[in-house]
C-alpha cells in the first residue's frame, strides 16, 4: 500500500510539473529563457547563432527540462540556453550574470553588427522577444549591456513579456562589458488564448515591409524564369532545326523519285 501511494505521488507530481510544454507554473517554478539568433534587421533572411557575436552566458549551466517544439523542429532553429536564472513571479533585482573584457577582434564583431543594425531574438514560455545590439552615434559605437524582463501573467500562466535595453557602453578595446539583466512580474488581465494577439497587430512592428527582402526574393523569381525560359528555347530551337532538316530530305528524296520516273 505504501509503495502504491509512493507511485500515485510521483505521478501526480510528474502531471503538474511546470513548464513550457504544458505553460503552467508554480511560483518559484524555473522559467527557460532562450537565445535564438541574431542578424541584420533589414534583412531578416540573414541569421546567425546569438553567440556567434562576443555575447556571453549567465553563471547557470543546465536546465532541469527540455522540449523541442513542432515549429522549431519545421524550421530547423536550435535555441540555446541563456544562462539567465529566471523563477515564476519572483523579481530579479538588477544583476551582473557576467564581464568580458573586448579584444580588437570582439570589437570588430560587434562594430559591424551595430553599423548593419543587427538585431536578436530571444524566447520566453514561447512568446518572442526582440532588441537591438546596440548603437551608432557620431561615428561612435554602442552596446547595450542591461536586459529589463517586464512579465505578465495570469494566473499560473505567462501571457505577456516584454524587454527594454539599458546601458550602452562604447565599444573600444580592453573595455570591460559588464552584462546584466532584471525582472518585474505583474499581474496582467489577458487571458491565455489571446497572449499572441498583439504579435498580429501590424502596428506591432515598426517596419510592416521589408523592402529588400520584396526585391532579393523578386529578382531571384526573374533569374529563375529567365533561365527556365532561355533552356526551353535552346530545347526548341534543335528540335525545329532537326524537323526542318528532315523535311528538307523528304523533299529532295521525293524530287529525285519524280526525275526517275518521268525517265
Amino acid at each position: 500500500m505504501k509503495m502504491i501511494s509512493v507511485l500515485l505521488a510521483a505521478l501526480l507530481l510528474q502531471l503538474t510539473q511546470a513548464d513550457e510544454h504544458n505553460h503552467k507554473y508554480a511560483t518559484g517554478e524555473e522559467v527557460v529563457l532562450w537565445m535564438n539568433t541574431v542578424g541584420p534587421y533589414h534583412n531578416q533572411q540573414e541569421t546567425y547563432k546569438y553567440f556567434s557575436l562576443p555575447f556571453c552566458k549567465g553563471p547557470k549551466e543546465g536546465i532541469s527540462h527540455y522540449h523541442e517544439t513542432l515549429g522549431e523542429n519545421i524550421l530547423g532553429v536550435e535555441l540555446a540556453f541563456s544562462g539567465l536564472d529566471v523563477k515564476f513571479r519572483m523579481d530579479t533585482q538588477p544583476t551582473v550574470y557576467c564581464t568580458r573584457t573586448l579584444t580588437k577582434k570582439d570589437m570588430g564583431l560587434f562594430v559591424y553588427a551595430i553599423n548593419n543594425h543587427y538585431w536578436y531574438q530571444m524566447y520566453l514560455d514561447d512568446l518572442p522577444i526582440w532588441a537591438i545590439v546596440g548603437e551608432e552615434t557620431e561615428k561612435e559605437f554602442f552596446v547595450w549591456t542591461h536586459r529589463k524582463l517586464e512579465i505578465g501573467y495570469n494566473g499560473d500562466r505567462i501571457v505577456d513579456v516584454s524587454m527594454s535595453i539599458e546601458k550602452k557602453v562604447p565599444v573600444v578595446p580592453d573595455t570591460t562589458l559588464e552584462f546584466s539583466y532584471e525582472v518585474i512580474w505583474h499581474s496582467s488581465e489577458t487571458a491565455f488564448e489571446k497572449r499572441f494577439e498583439k504579435y498580429l497587430d501590424a502596428s506591432f512592428f515598426k517596419h510592416k515591409i521589408h523592402w529588400f527582402s520584396i526585391f532579393n526574393s523578386f529578382m531571384m523569381v526573374i533569374f529563375l524564369v529567365g533561365l527556365v525560359a532561355m533552356i526551353l528555347m535552346r530545347t526548341l530551337r534543335k528540335d525545329y532545326q532537326r524537323y526542318s532538316k528532315d523535311d528538307d530530305l523528304d523533299d529532295i528524296e521525293k524530287e529525285r523519285e519524280r526525275e526517275e520516273r518521268e525517265r
